[in-house]
């Protein structure tokens, strides 16, 4: 074959590694998902001085406070021993890899964002973890009943991009146009 030439499975190889729409999306997703999480922390913490400042009231129901999680979703695993981190790192790391193949193999845009949310705002908290040696969370929504203050649970945009692609993954799981089974 000449220059210029192209063989057939050569050709068929390169549309295989060709970027789809919905993981340019899905992409686009992690990115802007990370961007905003790191984004915020770094801003609220040397900027802002979170670290220093009382809870700050946002509305009635809002206030910016300052947690260092050393465990994992909803405060559970609150251990700082080395191995405990280590470990959730590796947990983490695998979840990451395994959501990354789902996400190529993926043929819904919606679930394809999803999993890049989950995948962008995963890898956000692992920064965290590996620069601060905690997740840094700071948003808590409350109520007041009756004299008695109620609190969710203290999260950070990661946690929002987390939560929103599982339930964009559920969405599409059970409504959606069928996508392609996880790794």
């Amino acid at each position: 074959m000449g220059p210029g030439v192209r063989r057939d499975d050569d050709l068929c190889y390169r549309e295989h590694l060709a970027m789809t729409p919905p993981l340019r999306s899905g992409l686009i997703a992690a990115v802007i998902t990370l961007v905003l999480d790191q984004a915020s922390k770094l801003w609220l913490l040397n900027i802002f001085d979170i670290a220093h400042r009382a809870p700050v009231r946002v509305t009635p129901f809002f206030d910016l406070v300052l947690a260092m999680n050393i465990g994992i979703s909803f405060g559970w695993l609150q251990n700082d021993s080395q191995m405990t981190q280590l470990s959730l790192m590796a947990i983490k790391g695998i979840a990451v890899v395994l959501l990354a193949i789902w996400m190529i193999r993926s043929q819904t845009v919606l679930a394809t964002v999803a999993l890049g949310m989950i995948i962008g705002g995963a890898i956000g908290n692992a920064i965290d973890r590996l620069a601060y040696g905690a997740v840094i969370d700071f948003a808590l929504f409350h109520i007041e009943i009756g004299g008695q203050t109620y609190n969710w649970y203290i999260f950070n945009i990661a946690d929002v991009g987390i939560v929103a692609g599982v339930a964009a993954l559920l969405y599409d799981s059970f409504i959606g146009v069928p996508a392609a089974k996880a790794p």
